[in-house]
């Protein structure tokens, strides 16, 4: 498979975002009333849980509802009120040198992928990152350095609440530090479980535990994979090899002193590496965020896009998977 990745860069919504809309729609239609249209919450509900939870976000949902084309489904959908359940593997971890640097990959079916790097003005805060639902992010940083990174959480459970892509982007537009972005987390209700992983200018990070059915849990963990403090979800636990991946990246932070890029390259390599496109936890990006730059970086074990939040270039790239290799991911 082959997919093609762009950099899009609009101040304001405007034209760009209209047309990346009207592109996804379909295919984000189907997802989303998978269930039945009644299944997902009325927009009056949707509406009144974003003004209630974050109704600094309103004004901006409006816009994007309007350019959307003012429909109810369309609403509801950007909403990201308790959409359908919906799961990713993903690994991410501080790096222990005296820099601030998080690396994470991204692993997810690469046929319900958005494959856009979203740079915006919002609300006067730039923002970057890889967008999923179109204007929710699964990782990004924002002008004051903060980045935020999600996993999966590796727990069935769901419940009312927020799909955690909003979330993430909730916390770049409105949060500087780790603690203002710790305290947004624990506060908004999340549909499905998801670890969140903050980290600042200053170096300093957290890892959020998010549930919809208890309280979050702020810990100092540098290193998140797809379990919280135990294995909860055996079968989906051995699928994706969390409790290995977590164990091997918990021995390079505690038993290597890697060097920058020696500890980056250990992500495009198994086991952190998945080329399990076809059950849809594939590796798609290595994401490299480093705060004081106000930068972050894809790659691949082929190639690598730089971005920075002062430099933005928009354009597009094309990557192989394995599936079409057969040998690591290409580049072109």
């Amino acid at each position: 498979m082959e997919i093609s990745f762009r950099a899009v860069e609009e101040a304001e919504p405007g034209p760009k975002w209209a047309g990346l809309f009207r592109e996804y729609w379909p295919g984000y239609r189907y997802w989303w009333a998978q269930d039945g249209v009644g299944a997902r919450p009325t927009y009056f509900t949707s509406r009144r849980a974003m003004e209630f939870h974050m109704p600094e976000l309103l004004g901006l949902y409006d816009s994007l509802c309007e350019l959307a084309g003012s429909g109810d489904e369309e609403a509801r959908f950007l909403s990201f009120f308790c959409p359908p359940p919906y799961l990713a593997g993903c690994s991410q971890a501080i790096w222990p040198g005296a820099e601030p640097v998080m690396v994470r990959n991204y692993d997810y079916d690469p046929r319900s992928f958005d494959a856009v790097v979203l740079k915006t003005g919002w609300l006067g805060r730039g923002v970057m990152g890889t967008s999923d639902g179109l204007w929710g992010l699964v990782d990004g940083i924002n002008d004051a350095g903060l980045t935020v990174s999600l996993t999966f959480g590796g727990r069935r459970i769901v419940g009312d609440g927020f799909g955690v892509p909003l979330i993430l982007r909730y916390v770049l537009q409105t949060c500087e530090t780790v603690s203002q972005a710790t305290a947004a987390l624990r506060r908004i209700p999340c549909h499905m479980s998801y670890n969140v992983t903050v980290l600042d200018k200053e170096r300093h990070y957290a890892t959020i535990y998010l549930a919809p059915d208890r309280p979050a849990i702020v810990t100092h963990a540098a290193v998140a994979t797809n379990h919280q403090e135990r294995v909860e979800w055996s079968s989906h636990a051995r699928f994706t090899a969390t409790v290995e991946r977590e164990r091997y990246l918990l021995q390079r932070l505690s038993l290597h002193a890697d060097p920058k890029e020696k500890f980056i390259e250990a992500f495009l390599q198994p086991p952190l590496y998945s080329i399990a496109y076809d059950k849809g936890f594939g590796t798609l990006y290595t994401a490299v965020y480093e705060p004081r730059q106000r930068s972050m970086e894809l790659r691949w074990p082929k190639g690598a896009w730089r971005f920075s939040l002062t430099d933005f270039v928009e354009g597009r790239r094309w990557v192989r998977t394995p599936e079409d290799t057969g040998n690591a991911a290409s580049f072109a």
